[in-house]
């Protein structure tokens, strides 16, 4: 028998429609999506509303075909880009039903956080739905490896859910960082805040690659190694940059379409290596 006390046991919803507006990470086109209460039993599901009313992908890990420095959800020649940091503030405040209209590719990066989600989320307020919760129990241990990055993410049972993640870049400016997320963890204010990061190295690359056209300053903390952030940005939290991948990994376990009831450790997560993981275990648990 699981302790679940202080684990939400019903289902949520927005009370209200929020709308955000701004332009996608990766695309740099300019978007408008509304955030929408949905009926129990839902889930999250985006809604490419610019391709019409049934152009409909749900975030599910199934649905992921292409994880490179962001996650894209497609379905039915439908995609859904960088949803991570919505679905980060979904789970992280326990937002179990809502459709997601946008109007273009890519969810907005907004500020590169998840702050300005989890800020209107709570402003609206959330309602409590006439159905239970559907936890993902995780039963047994199970250990994902990929031996390229040098990632590890670990599944083990628990009373109650954590996450725990620890990042090394060899970085003489971050070190070695670790961040954690559990039940009586501030989302809003501990998570949601973290804004996404790269090293100034990196942009050359990412933008031949035809990345970060909606990247700035405004969206996006910049390391340069040795001497520090770029424009002399100071990071919220002296681990901001492992507190950004644990909201990640929580954005990405999201795609599981239920809420993780186990203890969750990640070394060096990623993306890839994140929806990778989550594919696995979920298989080990059929």
């Amino acid at each position: 028998m699981h302790n679940t006390s202080g684990i939400r046991m019903r289902q949520h919803t927005l009370q209200a429609p929020c709308t955000f507006s701004g332009k996608g990470l990766h695309t740099g086109k300019p978007v408008t999506m509304r955030v929408l209460p949905a009926p129990a039993g839902t889930g999250i599901v985006f809604c490419r509303t610019d391709l019409g009313p049934e152009a409909l992908v749900p975030a599910r890990v199934a649905c992921v075909t292409q994880a490179r420095r962001s996650t894209t959800l497609s379905q039915g020649g439908v995609k859904v880009v960088t949803p991570e940091h919505l679905l980060s503030a979904c789970y992280g405040l326990g937002v179990d039903n809502a459709r997601v209209d946008l109007d273009a590719p890519e969810v907005p990066i907004l500020d590169g956080s998840a702050k300005p989600y989890a800020d209107a989320f709570l402003s609206c307020g959330l309602a409590e739905q006439d159905a239970s919760r559907d936890w993902l129990v995780v039963t047994k241990p199970f250990v994902y490896e990929d031996a390229r990055s040098d990632s590890r993410i670990t599944f083990e049972p628990a009373e109650t859910p954590s996450f725990t993640v620890t990042v090394d870049y060899h970085s003489e400016v971050l070190g070695v960082q670790e961040a954690r997320f559990e039940t009586g963890t501030d989302y809003a204010r501990e998570i949601a805040p973290c804004r996404t990061f790269c090293f100034f190295h990196e942009i050359e690359l990412l933008l031949k690659l035809g990345l970060i056209k909606g990247g700035s300053l405004d969206n996006a903390l910049v390391i340069d190694e040795p001497k520090g952030y770029l424009g002399g940005k100071t990071p919220f939290f002296p681990n901001e940059p492992a507190r950004h991948k644990l909201l990640d990994l929580l954005g990405d376990f999201a795609l599981a379409g239920k809420p993780i009831l186990g203890r969750v450790t990640a070394w060096k997560p990623g993306h890839k290596v994140n929806t990778q993981a989550l594919k696995q275990f979920l298989e080990t648990t059929i």
